[in-house]
């Protein structure tokens, strides 16, 4: 047999006048007239069938079960208030919370991160490295950093930028071994670095789209755990990588690395950033979005045209 609760408004109200011992102040704590708080009383009243106040000419007191019912309720709603006021101060914190792979965080995130810093120096960013998708009803992220196709039920989704892919390695590599650069394809033949994190195919899938597969088939591989590690293998002169353009812009633009070929393949997936949906955000959430963006937006000129 269920247990029954009262109506919840009618509780509220009557645990408010129980502890202020004032009609008025109960009207003014819960924004309300007087005439809605006596009517909600009368409510839990005609519910219990029982008189938990009396009227006197200079306000109303507790009868003795009014007394009994807000001593044993007055507990729970103090513990409910403390709970909430909880968790808006956990939201309210000043760590804000970022989920994403050890790739994207390493080559995009953190080398822009000190703007944010010296804009909003109160808070404090955590990264939490991870291939896995997030659970923001489990998980205690406030944003989460994707690949993919935005497809996220109950989330907030924004664009940050399409993933485009070309092969990558560095300029000495380059003049060593495809020193006419009208004919890179000779890079093709040498090796290529595959890292394990990427999508199977990813460098047929950069070659049939331009006709370089039988460059391709035959040529020595070298796997690394990461992206990271093997784009560093790439400015190393180790081989020739495929790159993800959005996330080396740095490299490109301070030498480390090279588009040999200058032909990129969009690969239909693009970097999102993720929220869970609430009705009210903290103001560390809202900045942090605000700048991710910001920076996003600056990076999309930075891609290939493909």
């Amino acid at each position: 047999m269920s247990k029954k609760i009262p109506p919840m408004n009618p509780l509220r109200a009557f645990y408010v006048v129980a502890r202020t011992k004032s009609l008025t102040k109960a009207a003014k704590e819960l924004h309300v007239g007087q005439s809605a708080i006596s009517k909600q009383l009368d409510v839990l009243e005609k519910y219990l069938g029982v008189k938990l106040f009396r009227r006197e000419q200079r306000g109303i007191s507790l009868t003795d079960i009014g007394q009994e019912l807000g001593d044993r309720i007055m507990p729970a709603f103090d513990e409910i208030a403390d709970a909430t006021q909880s968790i808006i101060e956990r939201g309210n914190d000043n760590k804000i919370r970022v989920h994403t792979y050890t790739t994207f965080a390493a080559k995009w995130l953190i080398p822009r991160l000190e703007t944010f810093h010296k804009q909003y120096p109160e808070f404090t960013v955590l990264i939490i490295n991870s291939v896995s998708h997030v659970d923001f009803e489990k998980d205690r992220i406030d944003f989460s950093i994707q690949l993919g196709s935005g497809n996220q039920p109950d989330t907030e989704v924004d664009l940050m930028f399409d993933d485009i892919i070309e092969p990558v390695c560095s300029a000495a590599f380059l003049q060593k071994h495809a020193p006419e650069t009208r004919y890179p394809q000779a890079l093709l033949r040498t090796r290529l670095l595959v890292s394990h994190y990427r999508p199977k195919g990813e460098w047929a899938m950069w070659a049939k789209a331009h006709d370089y597969l039988a460059e391709i088939a035959d040529t020595p591989q070298m796997n690394f755990s990461s992206s990271v590690l093997t784009w560093q293998a790439a400015a190393d002169g180790l081989g020739v990588a495929i790159g993800q353009a959005a996330l080396l812009t740095d490299d490109i633009q301070e030498g480390n690395l090279v588009f040999p070929f200058n032909q990129p393949v969009r690969t239909g997936l693009s970097f999102y950033l993720l929220r869970p949906k609430v009705r009210r955000e903290a103001r560390k959430v809202v900045l942090f979005r605000d700048w991710i963006l910001a920076q996003a937006a600056a990076t999309r000129p930075l891609l290939p045209d493909c």
